[in-house]
């Protein structure tokens, strides 16, 4: 293909993959040609490509595209971990959806992969003291993506948000790596407390669709919440809860259950 290049592929397998990707998809469609070039082909690395895409889905009167880019550029180029973040997301949600075929999908179509992006680089703002340009990230990124994450809450990478409509994080919750959710998951406090007030989410959890976590507890690694269940107790690690409160059910059913996205509570 016309992007193939044996040494971005060796220095930079993911960029690599979607360049190919993108060619691929230019020659099937050409009507997404424009699409394509403008968010991939045009650009000389997926940290400009990230930047790029960030931009234009916040875009708009309040804030145009080409200030948010220049934001997204200097928040990118700043932290790096931004980068290598998305680049975790992308190869996990390729691994674990499976409606995810591409490594281009979740760049191009995928709101949850998107809205993680633009939460990274409204964090980058807030740790560097810019509080109110972090909160009008926050904004457009409910207002675009039905995702609504506080721009001080700390996410991990290797993250994956399936469906990813109606997704609340609070301002002091953590979420480690390996993480992944479904649509309408709540990590939330219980009350005005001003503190350390929402949940810390540890490596490998799978977080069940509507499932609600709530207050300064701690969800243990590869653990699993049932979903639809309602959270407000510490969860210990590799086990699996469920209900109105949730309460222990058995085991986690598996080493990674994150990775597996096996939800059944037969295989507890």
């Amino acid at each position: 293909m016309a992007h193939s290049n044996p040494k971005l592929a060796e220095l930079d397998p993911v960029w690599d993959r979607i360049l190919r990707e993108a060619d691929e998809a230019v020659a099937a469609e050409p009507l997404l040609g424009g699409l394509v070039h403008s968010t991939i082909l045009h650009h000389p690395s997926i940290e400009r490509a990230l930047a790029f895409r960030v931009a234009m889905k916040l875009a708009s009167d309040e804030m145009p595209g080409q200030l948010l880019r220049e934001i997204c550029d200097e928040a990118i180029s700043s932290d790096p971990g931004i980068a290598h973040a998305a680049r975790a997301d992308i190869v996990a949600i390729h691994d674990r959806d499976a409606a995810c075929h591409r490594f281009i999908q979740p760049l191009l179509y995928f709101k949850g992969f998107q809205a993680v992006q633009a939460h990274r680089i409204g964090h980058w703002l807030w740790k560097e003291g810019r509080k109110d340009l972090a909160y009008f990230f926050q904004m457009r990124n409910s207002e675009v993506f039905g995702i609504d994450i506080h721009p001080a809450a700390r996410i991990g990478k290797g993250i994956m948000i399936d469906h990813a409509h109606s997704i609340v994080v609070g301002e002091t919750a953590v979420v480690g790596d390996n993480v992944s959710m479904l649509h309408s998951v709540t990590l939330g406090g219980t009350g005005k407390e001003e503190e350390d007030r929402h949940p810390k989410i540890e490596d490998g959890v799978l977080i069940g669709a509507g499932a609600k976590v709530l207050g300064n507890i701690r969800v243990g690694h590869c653990s699993r919440i049932a979903a639809g269940s309602v959270v407000l107790h510490e969860v210990p690690p590799c086990t699996t809860v469920a209900g109105v409160p949730a309460k222990i059910v058995g085991k986690a059913g598996c080493d990674q259950p994150a990775l597996s996205m096996d939800q059944l509570l037969g295989n507890s």
